[in-house]
């Protein structure tokens, strides 16, 4: 059985956290643990990264079985970043008894832009294909660098970029990166998934949160999620881009606290 790494603190009410591509557990530990002064938070290594063994094949048919093996029985908020929150999006469709609450967190369940700037439904906002398409050819070629290119993404255009940047480094090269083939396979997650229909038929608490210069995850997709799920609680920081755990966390402890406690 592959080895699932996962740190837990706290005690209340259990959240388990999912990171992004090309991340783990590192990269939000300060938060998790600011978190955990109100409730038990689980944080898990996705297959094949930081401190977690490979699985066979790096797809939501595997990830899921393999993360809820890690974290016990016992029904749980799932909190996905990212990539993450398609993984967590995919559990709480799949296996609903263990989901009571969702929380996407600069995540979105078609993450590939089909997108024209109308109101038309059947176009989404999302990363363009080619960006993913331009990491998948540059992992080949060097992984550490594509990784870093994928990090300065996720804080372009903000203030203090640098030493945001700085910060993110330090926790993802805390590990070895992901080897390529999980990379890749990430990649591909993200280009493929589509979880709308999972959106729009969930029928428990579920909440998203969104940065207003976010690069990745355009704060857009906010009304199309409502039009999706009329009940989901939308959330938009502003001046937060895609690492609001790292930039806004007081007020992201404040929106999470009032997710958990609302009926």
């Amino acid at each position: 059985m592959t080895h699932i790494h996962t740190e837990t603190y706290g005690h209340g009410k259990p959240i388990v956290m999912v990171h992004g591509w090309g991340m783990h557990s590192g990269i939000w530990r300060p938060f998790a643990k600011a978190l955990a002064g109100h409730y038990r938070v689980t944080c898990v290594d996705l297959p094949g990264h930081g401190r977690s063994g490979r699985i066979s094949a790096f797809d939501l048919e595997h990830l899921a079985p393999a993360l809820l093996t890690a974290v016990g029985d016992e029904p749980a908020c799932w909190l996905g970043w990212s990539l993450g929150a398609t993984v967590a999006l995919d559990i709480a469709s799949r296996f609903p008894d263990r989901t009571d609450r969702l929380l996407l967190l600069a995540g979105n369940p078609r993450f590939v832009r089909t997108y024209d700037g109308t109101d038309d439904p059947d176009h989404w906002p999302g990363v363009s294909l080619r960006v993913l398409e331009a990491f998948s050819g540059q992992l080949t070629a060097d992984a550490q660098q594509t990784l870093l290119r994928f990090l300065a993404l996720q804080v372009h255009g903000l203030p203090e970029t640098k030493a945001l940047l700085k910060i993110l480094k330090a926790a993802v090269f805390e590990c070895a990166p992901p080897d390529n083939a999980s990379l890749l396979q990430g990649l591909q997650v993200l280009k493929e998934a589509d979880l709308r229909l999972a959106v729009a038929a969930f029928d428990r608490p579920v909440a998203a949160i969104l940065g207003g210069r976010d690069t990745l995850v355009p704060h857009a997709v906010g009304a199309h999620l409502q039009r999706l799920q009329p009940k989901l609680q939308l959330h938009r920081l502003e001046k937060a881009g895609h690492v609001p755990f790292l930039t806004h966390q007081q007020q992201l402890l404040a929106i999470i606290a009032g997710f958990m406690e609302s009926q």
